[in-house]
């Protein structure tokens, strides 16, 4: 039998706070009725100023990331259109899946899972599309399944400098509310995340930014779209009602979620991110481990895929973590199974916690045969966060 409450360092679904959840225990009620507009169109000001935009359109699709996803796509590219991937994870793999189901003519370059998006590549095959046949370009800001966040503002210089027209995708589940992200000064045409992320609330809400020149795109769409319409989704923008029956308890845990958001101030959140996963990756450094990410400058700031020693499986680190000591840690995803464990670290989150995920990863880690020494990756933390002071990852402050 367990006792006390599972201790969760998956990066998605994140810890849900318990304010977010008492606002979500609320009677059912008309989402048609007088107020409720008002009440969906202030959670659309406060998403816009998470994402960092004051021109482009946001969309809450019940459901989840993947099907804003293939919102973003249905809507604005065409059967056949070439469009420009990279393949260094699990979730940059199944955006390049989706975009090949759909219809489109992926143009993939596959990299080591640990890599971040190839901009100097883009760049060469951007300049290279003299006749535009490129329409879209994507970018997994923060492949969850490595541990690594990717260079947007870099690739949306490519694309600038030769004059390219084609449209900028970007996948921010686990980025948006938790990493810099500048939809407007970066030039992102469609921004997708996800209410579970640092978002701080159950799954259950895709939320897709949409810019000018995306809703222009797509009204020549011609792919086949039913429920992901975005003309459906216009009334979303001007008078807050859905097409179809919103989840309304889950929107006023969202609203719950940004009043906290506001309160803590967007910027003091992103340095808060930044300084709690250089404690975890300098924890890592201290057990003698490396992290997936290629190097420490793509390091992701809300998970770290920590690589295992030879000899030791990734799985048991997870399963006794789970079995023996109640915590759930993530798991390697396909290639990366049973080579890698991840802790995320994002959404409702503080020192205390990252020094449990710690502790509790070195006691896992020894019982699998790893030879760690207890207290050395939390000591490594304590250091760290006793300094009282946050960290800008100088990937930042390039962009």
């Amino acid at each position: 039998m367990r006792t006390g409450t599972n201790t969760l360092f998956i990066p998605g679904p994140t810890n849900v706070p318990e304010v977010v959840r008492r606002a979500m225990n609320v009677p059912m009620e008309d989402q048609r009725g007088p107020e409720f507009g008002g009440f969906v169109l202030d959670i659309l000001a406060d998403l816009k100023r998470v994402f960092r935009t004051e021109t482009a359109r946001v969309i809450l699709y019940p459901g989840s990331g993947t099907g804003a996803w293939e919102a973003a796509i249905t809507n604005t590219l065409n059967p056949g259109d070439k469009v420009l991937m990279a393949r260094h994870g699990q979730f940059s793999t199944l955006w390049a899946e989706m975009a090949t189901r759909l219809g489109l003519e992926v143009e993939l370059i596959d990299l080591a899972w640990g890599a971040a998006t190839p901009v100097n590549e883009f760049a060469r095959r951007l300049a290279a599309d003299r006749k535009g046949q490129i329409k879209a370009v994507f970018v997994t800001h923060n492949e969850t399944a490595t541990g690594v966040t990717s260079d947007v503002a870099g690739v949306r210089k490519a694309l600038d400098d030769c004059f390219h027209d084609a449209l900028l995708f970007v996948d921010g589940v686990s980025s948006v509310g938790s990493i810099d992200f500048r939809m407007d000064d970066w030039g992102v045409d469609l921004a997708v995340t996800g209410s579970q992320k640092g978002l701080m609330c159950p799954a259950g809400l895709g939320v897709l930014a949409v810019s000018p020149k995306a809703l222009a795109a797509a009204e020549k769409g011609r792919m086949k779209r039913a429920y992901f319409e975005f003309r459906d989704f216009a009334m979303l923008a001007d008078t807050g009602y859905f097409p179809y029956t919103p989840p309304a308890q889950l929107l006023h845990g969202m609203r719950a979620a940004l009043d906290r958001i506001n309160a803590e101030g967007l910027d003091t959140v992103l340095a808060r991110h930044a300084r709690l996963a250089e404690g975890v990756r300098r924890g890592v450094a201290a057990w003698g481990l490396q992290i997936c990410a290629e190097h420490a400058s793509i390091a992701s700031n809300t998970v770290t895929a920590i690589r295992v020693p030879e000899g030791v499986d990734a799985r048991d680190v997870i399963r006794i973590g789970y079995e023996r000591y109640n915590t759930s840690f993530g798991s390697g995803l396909a290639r990366l199974a049973g080579k890698v464990f991840r802790i995320g670290h994002l959404g409702d989150l503080n020192e205390a916690m990252c020094l449990t995920a710690l502790s509790v990863a070195e006691m896992a880690l020894v019982e699998a045969g790893a030879a760690v020494e207890f207290g050395s990756g939390v000591a490594a933390a304590q250091a760290w966060y006793a300094q009282g002071r946050s960290v800008q990852p100088a990937r930042i402050a390039a962009e």
